[in-house]
């Protein structure tokens, strides 16, 4: 028997079929493309491929939080249940959503629910927030408590790895995710940015790649290099929009360099795809603490720290 309830959102990019068991609660994303406004509900309603077609054609969807009322109405189904639950938010750094969630059922603490909670800010996004959704739900079977599961997420979101490429720069620069600076020149040299999600839960550029080929390559080299050596956790998420081929390309030579992983291939849904547009391609797994990982800017700070003392 579950003990509690499980919330994730459709920014996870997970497969539906992945979410689909009783106990288990999707919070779908709002979007607004062509005049008309959707949600996210990881492509049950909308073909993935028309979607992004859509924007290559000049579509330009864009998105926004959670209403509030849905947080509402959400939380008090989840009372009714009687069972605690826990809910795995996009990250804090990419969408105002968990702030919220938050205010959400601070409001209904004051009306009296007195329902066991936990609202847990993933820092992660797309098939990066998939890999700790993916686990969750493995640990969430076996048992686990709220309490236990929402203390095991904001530990494990430190060790999820990711990176991905993007086929038109200028879709990131349009959401204001990256300088326009970068978007131009990029785009005249056909550079592809290498980005990941900090430990804040917040975009950042890693490094470049001269072409699509050599971004793949460079995908799978990040991988052996920050993989999690324990080998305890083989999942893997390929995260693509709307270019299969590419994906299957990139199982492929993931598997080459490494047997032992366990592949899913992931479309990336209607909301994360409004900011990075068709031809994204990411790779995330179970890997280094990304606290270890610092900025240039959090050494320096350590080194005169250390100094001082």
């Amino acid at each position: 028997m579950r003990t509690c309830n499980l919330v994730v959102d459709s920014c996870c990019d997970l497969p539906f079929e992945l979410l689909d068991a009783e106990g288990v609660y999707l919070l779908n994303f709002p979007y607004m493309m062509d005049g008309g406004s959707f949600f996210d509900d990881l492509f049950q309603t909308r073909n993935a491929q028309d979607f992004y077609e859509g924007m290559r054609k000049g579509s330009a969807p864009t998105t926004s939080q959670v209403p509030i009322s849905h947080f509402l109405d959400l939380f008090r189904e989840l009372a009714a249940t009687g069972r605690p639950s826990v809910y795995l938010s996009f990250s804090s750094g990419l969408s105002g959503s968990f702030d919220t969630a938050q205010l959400a059922l601070a409001q209904l603490r004051e009306e009296g629910l007195e329902a066991e909670i936990y609202l847990v800010d993933t820092h992660l996004a797309s098939i990066a927030e998939g890999v700790l959704v993916h686990e969750a739900i493995h640990q969430w079977k076996r048992g686990m408590t709220a309490a236990d599961l929402a203390a095991w997420a904001q530990e494990a979101r430190c060790f999820v790895n990711e990176q991905f490429m993007v086929e038109d720069l200028d879709t990131l620069r349009r959401g204001g995710r990256i300088p326009s600076s970068v978007a131009v020149a990029g785009t005249a040299l056909d550079v592809k940015p290498m980005l990941a999600i900090d430990k804040d839960g917040r975009l950042a550029v890693t490094g470049v790649a001269r072409g699509r080929k050599k971004a793949m390559r460079a995908l799978v080299e990040d991988f052996q290099k920050r993989k999690n050596q324990d080998n305890q956790i083989s999942t893997v998420l390929i995260g693509h929009a709307d270019c299969p081929k590419d994906a299957q390309k990139l199982k492929e030579m993931l598997v080459k360099a490494d047997e032992s992983v366990i592949p899913i291939i992931c479309n990336i849904g209607p909301v994360i795809g409004s900011h990075v547009g068709p031809g994204m391609l990411a790779l995330s797994f179970w890997g280094q603490d990304k606290r270890e990982n610092l900025s240039l800017a959090d050494k320096i700070a350590r080194k005169v720290k250390g100094g001082r003392e």
